[in-house]
């Protein structure tokens, strides 16, 4: 683990102290700063392109009036992490791909699927 106790004598712009300060405890709560990346990464599918969707809830009710009283939903896609081995290359890739795109892999073949996607 890295030392980072030289930020707590640094002397400068009280904001990037600040920020200083809060990336040190970032750091030392996770080690580096994988976690932290991973937790921000966006959430799509790496082959077939789906990202998440805004959508409206709907009731009943909303059949009787004209405006939605269950507001906006952001449905996500279903996405899966998988390591999928490739024949032709001889190793295996991991991806973030959604169950449709599972499918599409079954159907065609990895090669040519990731092939299409430009992945290799």
């Amino acid at each position: 683990m890295q030392d980072y106790s030289a930020i707590n004598t640094w002397s400068g712009n009280p904001a990037m102290y600040l920020l200083l300060k809060t990336m040190l405890a970032i750091l030392s709560r996770h080690g580096n700063m994988a976690p932290l990346n991973k937790r921000y990464m966006a959430k799509f599918c790496e082959i077939t392109g789906k990202t998440s969707q805004v959508g409206g809830r709907y009731s009943n009710r909303t059949r009787a009036t004209q405006y939605n009283p269950c507001g906006k939903v952001r449905r996500q896609p279903n996405l899966q992490k998988k390591r999928v081995f490739v024949a032709e290359l001889g190793k295996s890739v991991l991806l973030n791909v959604s169950a449709n795109a599972l499918r599409t892999i079954a159907k065609n073949g990895a090669y040519e699927t990731l092939k299409k996607a430009n992945l290799i």
